[in-house]
Formats: C-alpha cells, sequence, structure tokens
C-alpha cells in the first residue's frame, strides 16, 4: 500500500485574505506536481484533506489530474496540531491507495511516527505542494519517493523542449 503525503501549497497571508486560499504562484506549481505524479500512471483511490482552504484547493488541484475513484472528502484529524492517533488508525484500515494534503507539523509528526513509531523525530523534509510517497511492506513503512514543486517544474521544462525539438 502506498501512502501519498501532500503539504498543501503556499497560502495567502491572513492580512491579505483571513480564508488563506492559495496563491496564483501555488496553484500552477501544485498542478505542475500533480501532472508529474499522473504522468508517473500513479493511481489514487481517494483524497482526504484537512478543513483548512488551502488544504481543500491543493487537494482538488490533484484531483484534477488523478481523477480518484472515491473523490475527495474532507477528514477530521488533519489539522496543523491535530493528534496523530486517530489518523494512524484511518491509513491503517485503508486498503487502497490514499493520499492526505495537510499542514506541518502534522505531516512531519505523522510520517515520523509511520515510519519510527516516534513522532517527535524528524524523518522526512515536506516542501510547500510537495509529495511524499510513502510505502508499507509487512507491518513497516519507509519512504519510497519525494517530488518538490521545483523538480515538478523543471521535468515540466525539459518535456516542453523535447515537444519543440
Amino acid at each position: 500500500m502506498e501512502l501519498y503525503l501532500v503539504q498543501h501549497g503556499e497560502s495567502k497571508s491572513e492580512m491579505e485574505d483571513p480564508s488563506r486560499p492559495l496563491t496564483d504562484r501555488a496553484k500552477e506549481e501544485v498542478e505542475a506536481v500533480a501532472c508529474c505524479v499522473a504522468e508517473l500512471g500513479i493511481e489514487i483511490v481517494r483524497i482526504l484533506h484537512s478543513g483548512k482552504l488551502r488544504a481543500k484547493q491543493t487537494a482538488e488541484l490533484f484531483a484534477q489530474q488523478l481523477t480518484p475513484f472515491q473523490g475527495i472528502a474532507e477528514q477530521d484529524g488533519l489539522g496543523p496540531l491535530d493528534d496523530l492517533h486517530r489518523v494512524k488508525e484511518l491509513i491503517l484500515q485503508a486498503e487502497e491507495s490514499l493520499m492526505i494534503v495537510g499542514h506541518l507539523p502534522h505531516l512531519k509528526r505523522l510520517a515520523s511516527l509511520l515510519i519510527l513509531g516516534e513522532p517527535e523525530k524528524e524523518i522526512v523534509n515536506f516542501r510547500m505542494g510537495g509529495v511524499v510517497c510513502l510505502a508499507k511492506s509487512g507491518e513497516s513503512w519507509a519512504v519510497d519517493w519525494a517530488l518538490a514543486p521545483f523538480l515538478a517544474r523543471q521535468a515540466g521544462q525539459a518535456r516542453a523542449g523535447r515537444k519543440r525539438d
């Protein structure tokens, strides 16, 4: 089973817009990452996101590219400081690939809890709009791969250059 952890894209400041939607740049970056993931042929069954607008918008951009069979849904327990054990149980009950769009420090702590059994030990650096794939083998989890927005942009530029040639 694979678990895809996504930190929401960059959001506007609270002073600029209290609902903190994604910036235009973040929308482009998340779309680039989602396109790369789709081009890899990765199938996501369901995308879960926190109740914050920036996470919902990020999840929607991924869903446009990945068309998850069970769609996207808001999930309690994915806020920045929410308890990890509730989400861990949800993940352990899942039988097919799942994407979670959330926030720091929650995602860092969740990855550490799954991989090391200790949420306070930092094991993964997340990037806004990036995705980290964790794979489960038996009872163990490990980082399988990660894709940051700057890498997705470079891949997109390389594809565009090949198309012109």
